[in-house]
């Protein structure tokens, strides 16, 4: 079956719509007509190389020593077309969302509620189906790689059904898509993984998808202030709009203008970190603004070889602080996914404000142009 899907030839080469070839679902596989997909920025961290693996590695897993060509997108939802031998949970005409992180159910970490971090996540990034090891996606009869197992940027997709969550038909498409990871992610990062509490002061540094994702976490599990620090002014008023209590352009800003006040001194309970790439200096801005006993949840994507972090190791430790990671906010995506749907279906939380511009999958690269731009907050692809 011939489609169009927005393609990435190299690393920072642009996003080009390819005609590429999809193969029928085999044993456990279902393909699906895509409706939206969301824009996050960490497709674009394929382009630019922050996520691209080391050709040993890829070589392991894939059987290839690069990325590309890789068909990008790992947010999305639609409708599933159709099913192949042995898939139980899904039938064609169901309405989906997809998962990120596979989750096969069996291993510990599924057995254990740990979804989020499925042994299946291996392979996410790159390399063949993980039904069978062979590949569905070809353009000119070359083998593509897809983002996250999904390649949500293409008007139809073949994936396992693990990598699918089954949403009710009345749910909408369009926020699907963006719970389907960004808001997701943030959410839990403040609910889940920064247990955040009643009364709490929460800081969140860099205020875009996932970002805003955070804020409305914190607001739902009780936080008292919610401090949204990001360089784009534009991205401060539209987090004001969504529950933060106060804006700054910097955690130093911030520190000195209001938070002694606000916090009496103590700092912020919760700090998260979701900028638009996550650096080892970003680190010690976050501890620094953290009370005693708080939590630093680094949220974003940092650079596949960033190994270096910026941390004063004596106020961590003196303060009882604790620095934690997070895949997806820290909790599954087939109770996540559906649990948001019904909070944005009964009008408790905001995704329609939070799309500033929907796209076709011809402008692809002009979303990401704008986002830089700081024109949008979210992008979104409309497909037909």
């Amino acid at each position: 079956m011939q489609v169009k899907a927005s393609v990435l030839m190299g690393l920072n080469e642009p996003w080009t719509t390819e005609i590429i070839e999809i193969d029928e679902p085999k044993s456990n596989e279902v393909k699906v007509k895509m409706a939206f997909s969301g824009m996050c920025h960490s497709d674009e961290h394929l382009r630019t190389g922050d996520i691209s693996q080391d050709p040993q590695v890829l070589e392991f897993l894939s059987g290839r020593n690069t990325m590309f060509p890789i068909i990008g997108g790992h947010e999305g939802s639609g409708i599933v077309e159709s099913v192949g031998p042995n898939v139980t949970g899904l039938k064609a005409g169901d309405h989906v969302a997809v998962s990120f992180v596979p989750s096969c159910g069996k291993c510990e970490y599924c057995a254990s509620g740990r979804q989020y971090i499925c042994d299946l996540g291996a392979s996410t990034l790159a390399g063949p189906m993980i039904s069978d090891g062979t590949w569905r996606h070809t353009l000119n009869g070359e083998n593509l790689n897809r983002m996250a197992q999904l390649g949500t940027f293409s008007e139809y997709i073949v994936v396992h059904e693990a990598s699918l969550v089954r949403i009710e038909p009345w749910y909408d498409l369009r926020a699907a898509a963006l719970i389907s990871c960004g808001i997701s992610t943030g959410f839990g990062s403040a609910v889940n993984r920064g247990n955040v509490r009643p009364g709490d002061v929460v800081a969140v540094i860099g205020c875009g998808g996932v970002g805003s994702g955070a804020i409305q976490g914190a607001v739902h599990a009780g936080a008292r202030a919610v401090i949204a620090i990001d360089l784009e002014p534009s991205k401060v008023e539209r987090a004001k709009q969504i529950g933060a209590t106060h804006g700054a352009s910097s955690a130093l800003e911030a520190a000195f203008s209001f938070m002694g006040e606000l916090t009496s001194g103590k700092n912020c309970d919760v700090v998260i970190l979701t900028p638009g790439v996550l650096t080892g200096e970003l680190i010690e801005e976050a501890r620094s603004i953290t009370a005693k006993g708080g939590t630093i949840v680094a949220t974003a994507i940092a650079p596949y070889h960033q190994n270096d972090v910026k941390l004063n190791l004596f106020g961590l430790s003196m303060f009882n602080q604790e620095l934690k990671g997070t895949v997806f906010g820290s909790e599954s995506p087939r109770v996540q996914i559906p649990r948001l749907l019904k909070l944005h279906s009964e009008g408790k939380l905001m995704i329609d404000e939070l799309v500033t511009t929907e796209y076709s999958l011809d402008e692809v690269q002009q979303g990401y142009q704008d986002m830089y731009s700081g024109k949008n907050v979210r992008g979104v692809v409309r497909f037909d």
